[in-house]
């Protein structure tokens, strides 16, 4: 019996020897391992951070991209309306210039009249007379004839000698059906003494229109719808009436040719309005 304690004794020391070396192994090995696994732990949460990183990096760049191919878009799209605003303004400049290249046309032509006109004027009035005078201001061509030419002092009676001048006129104008004429009387600034059918210069200016509107229509064959009657009294003077020989200067009837150029005026109306637009 004490035979087999003692065996029993020495298989339990035996027994406990190994299982702490074991166990030392075991702890070791454990450990080691432990370390792998934290160290694994360490390398694996870098990698999640980093792919983190990585992901909201390529979330950025996707916004970003996105954001680029939207301005292209936008930018392609207003290329396109600028290439056709561009197109629409050429088009629009062409017309301008256009429009501009017919009002020049017309003026030319305008000036052409005119001057036609004056040349025609001169040389069938004759320019040569002091008393009657041929100029052209803004397009329009005045005829001023002295009034010594056509009335005696205070009367709108038209005297035999202007009947001469005036047919000279009448002339150019029967020549230019598509003109009017109007006839604008003048007088200097002495007031008409006496009382009667004149009452004072207004009355003169315009009566000695009418008169010799008269004459052009009933004797020497000018349409009256040409014909304008005015008076302008005293009160648009060439020089002061501060003589007896300006005074004279101022009395005076003055023939406005006015060419009618409907035409011309219409166009540069509808220009206007075209513009305006």
């Amino acid at each position: 019996m004490k035979k087999i304690v003692i065996a029993l004794s020495v298989l339990a020391l035996l027994t406990s020897c190994v299982s702490k070396k074991k166990y030392a192994d075991l702890e070791a090995r454990n450990k080691e391992t432990q370390d792998l696994l934290n160290s694994a732990t360490v390398k694996l949460n870098s990698c999640l951070e980093e792919k983190a990183g990585l992901t909201a990096t390529v979330a950025g760049l996707k916004e970003h991209n996105q954001g680029l191919l939207n301005v292209s878009k936008d930018l392609t799209m207003l290329t396109s309306k600028g290439a056709e605003n561009l197109e629409k303004s050429l088009e629009s400049l062409k017309e301008k210039d256009l429009k501009i290249s017919r009002l020049q046309d017309a003026l030319t032509r305008k000036d052409s009249v005119t001057l036609a006109l004056v040349s025609s004027l001169k040389s069938s009035v004759g320019i040569s007379d002091s008393d009657i005078e041929i100029n052209v201001e803004k397009g329009v061509v005045f005829i001023s004839i002295a009034d010594k030419l056509l009335f005696k002092t205070g009367s709108y009676e038209v005297s035999d000698k202007a009947k001469g001048v005036l047919a000279k006129v009448a002339k150019v104008v029967n020549d230019k059906p598509d003109f009017e004429c109007m006839v604008e009387g003048h007088t200097d600034n002495v007031p008409l003494n006496g009382s009667g059918i004149l009452l004072d210069n207004w009355d003169l200016s315009v009566k000695r229109s009418t008169s010799i509107i008269r004459v052009l229509t009933n004797q020497l064959g000018v349409k009256p719808e040409q014909l304008i009657a005015a008076g302008r009294s005293s009160y648009i003077p060439l020089v002061a009436n501060d003589s007896a020989e300006n005074r004279a200067r101022n009395r005076r009837t003055r023939i406005v040719v006015l060419p009618k150029i409907d035409q011309f005026y219409d166009m540069i109306e509808k220009e206007m309005k075209k513009q305006q637009k």
